[in-house]
């Protein structure tokens, strides 16, 4: 039991006797004022009161409180879950089927341990290396892998840039966890999307890759997800895929430009070809209705000049002939070729020479 320290120092002073230094008797008799000050005012260890110590109960009390609190700072048997994540408490090496919530949860050290997972979404990148620069380094949702590499239909290579978004079923983390590890990505998503990347650029020659890059896209959405639904307890929740570049080699990108630029030469040939065609057909338009108002112009002339109307004619123009015959009786008439329009008459007086013409 430990020793009470105020009770041990009484005793020793309880038992030691009191002695009187031989110095202050003889001060104390040459001097009655100096022994007053003495006796009143002199320093007495007697006088002094000791500290209480702690009893042994409450000391032992004290100890061990310090190493739990020593224990509990340095083991740490609790964890804390934020939003966003899920626990599963392993004990002795057996997991427990239902995940921890966010939270504040405990664990028996040694015995147990809690494994914190995330949940959010997940983003991950196939891309090269100088185009991601940063990405991904504090945030630990957003990852990257390289380029997915892959042969066209005719063995030449082709580099596929992509994005896919995806994340763990909250429910069936435990199980995933058990199964795959924490490592789980690596075993289920980066061989399944680059298998089906492979899969379906392969049967494209490369040069077909940027005209059809929405139809390539969707086989890969699709296959993909397919294949993560047949995992067993399907535990990746699938969201998008972004195809966001297509890498061809120098040569065939060579070539493609140069087919592209003869397709451009092309149509503008054509673009001009037809320009020409349309304005040669608008001058024969023109000539044909030139011709089909010429030919109903003539048509009209013709119906116009019947035998009747030029008899009619030469009726008027023989009455317009007597009324003139009346007035000058010394005129002289001509009947020119061709019957009578026009007729020609001088008048012999006024020496005047009229023409009476009538179309």
């Amino acid at each position: 039991m430990p020793i009470d320290l105020n009770e041990h120092r009484r005793k020793q002073q309880n038992n030691t006797p009191k002695q009187t230094p031989p110095n202050n008797e003889n001060r104390n008799n040459g001097n009655g004022n100096n022994n007053g000050r003495n006796n009143k005012g002199g320093f007495n260890m007697d006088s002094v009161p000791m500290p209480n110590m702690p009893s042994g109960k409450f000391l032992t009390f004290i100890i061990f409180a310090v190493i739990f609190i020593v224990i509990f700072v340095v083991a740490r048997p609790f964890v804390i879950i934020n939003s966003g994540e899920v626990g599963i408490k392993v004990n002795l090496g057996k997991y427990n089927d239902v995940p921890l919530t966010p939270g504040l949860h405990f664990f028996v050290p040694i015995i147990q341990q809690v494994i914190v997972v995330d949940t959010r979404m997940r983003v991950l990148h196939f891309s090269r290396n100088e185009d991601m620069g940063s990405v991904g380094r504090d945030d630990q949702s957003v990852l990257r892998n390289d380029a997915i590499s892959v042969m066209d239909s005719r063995g030449l290579p082709v580099s596929i840039e992509l994005t896919v978004q995806y994340r763990l079923d909250p429910d069936k983390v435990p199980e995933t966890i058990k199964n795959y590890r924490v490592s789980w990505e690596q075993k289920i998503i980066n061989p399944v999307i680059r298998d089906v990347v492979r899969s379906v650029v392969g049967n494209y020659p490369a040069e077909d890759l940027p005209n059809k890059r929405d139809e390539i896209a969707g086989l890969i959405t699709s296959s993909f997800e397919t294949k993560l639904q047949a995992t067993p307890n399907q535990p990746v929740i699938f969201d998008s895929i972004q195809l966001r570049e297509i890498v061809l080699p120098p040569m065939v990108k060579e070539r493609i430009e140069q087919v592209q630029a003869a397709k451009q030469e092309a149509d503008r040939a054509k673009q001009e070809a037809n320009a020409l065609r349309e304005r040669a057909q608008g001058r024969a338009d023109a000539a044909i209705i030139e011709a089909k108002g010429q030919a109903q112009a003539n048509q009209l002339l013709s119906e116009s000049l019947s035998q009747r109307l030029l008899d009619l004619r030469q009726i008027e123009v023989q009455g317009k002939f007597n009324e003139a015959l009346k007035e000058n009786k010394d005129a002289q008439i001509f009947l020119t070729p061709g019957g009578s329009v026009p007729n020609i008459w001088v008048d012999s007086k006024s020496k005047q020479r009229t023409t009476i013409s009538n179309h």
